[in-house]
């Protein structure tokens, strides 16, 4: 198990002070809160991470928080885990650069251009083609 908690079912008006003071009660050691926010209107989505010092406060913070009232509203404090097709991770529903669209091929949409996947059109004569080049036959 990790140090890193995901706190899920916060009140949108918890601030980071107040949300150290639940998890860091009982002596346990809170070394970050980030609140996670939209990124378009910079409001709180609901949900934080948090870090503790060490493995065995973050097992005892979850013991005790997880379906704790905060600001009316039950905690659901779990470990947190790594998103499978975030960002930074591998993997993912979307292709990237030119070739858009990849992930989604076999929901019938169609690729960016140079893409050969089975829903490419290939009847204006060429075999070959792809790319930049010769989509009217040769």
């Amino acid at each position: 198990m990790g140090n890193r908690l995901f706190v899920g079912n916060l009140p949108f008006d918890a601030s980071e002070s107040s949300l150290r003071a639940v998890l860091g009660a009982d002596g346990r050691v809170v070394t970050s809160i980030k609140i996670v926010t939209d990124r378009d209107t910079g409001e709180p989505r609901g949900f934080a991470f948090a870090d503790f010092e060490n493995d065995e406060q973050a097992k005892a913070a979850i013991a005790a928080l997880d379906g704790k009232d905060f600001g009316g509203r039950p905690l659901k404090v779990n470990e947190a885990q790594e998103k499978p097709g975030s960002r930074f991770g591998a993997g993912g529903e979307r292709g990237g650069g030119f070739g858009g669209g990849a992930g989604l091929r076999d929901q019938g949409a169609r690729g960016g251009f140079g893409s050969r996947g089975p829903t490419h059109d290939n009847k204006r004569g060429s075999q070959r083609g792809g790319g930049r080049g010769g989509g009217r036959g040769s």
